[in-house]
């Protein structure tokens, strides 16, 4: 280990380039500035830790990625809701789809016919890919390279939009 003089330099020289990596990973200028003072701190802490010949810049910005990482599991853990109630009331509740209003319903009538007129060789592919099927499967299914599948689906979507272009 480096004498704790050096440590502690090399840490406060790279306080811009950790404040740069840290605005990128949380686009928000005072959570940037509260990651590098988080990072800081846990560099600090595990001074012992660090081995000479590692990258010591490296190791920093692997610290601060890994707070940043934790903190966000964290915080998509916290807005989770977890129904508590007797029935799952809340988890039961109708989710609003959109087709309920009459023009969610007409909108979804006028997609559904546009895609059946597509032929075979467009509405197949795109159909499976609409269901939830990956471009390697429906291409096993159909017995078409994947690069045909993928194209096809691409120039249906496109057709799809030119037909539907007043929904935008």
């Amino acid at each position: 280990m480096a004498d704790s003089g050096s440590f502690k330099e090399r840490l406060l020289g790279l306080q811009g380039n950790l404040l740069n990596f840290a605005y990128q990973l949380t686009t928000s200028r005072e959570t940037a500035q509260d990651l590098v003072q988080d990072t800081t701190l846990k560099v600090l802490d595990n001074e012992s830790k660090y081995v000479d010949n590692v990258n010591f810049k490296g190791w920093v910005f692997t610290i601060m990625r890994n707070i940043f990482i934790n903190n966000y599991r964290r915080q998509v853990r916290s807005a989770t809701v977890v129904d508590t109630t007797e029935d799952l009331y809340h988890l039961n509740l109708s989710q609003e789809s959109g087709l309920s209003t009459p023009e969610g319903s007409f909108a979804a009538k006028e997609i559904s016919e546009a895609i059946k007129n597509f032929t075979d060789e467009y509405r197949v592919p795109f159909s499976m890919y609409i269901a939830g099927y990956k471009y390697n499967e429906i291409a096993d299914k159909m017995g078409l390279p994947l690069g045909t599948v993928k194209s096809r689906i691409f120039f249906a979507r496109k057709r799809l939009q030119a037909l539907l272009k007043d929904y935008r």
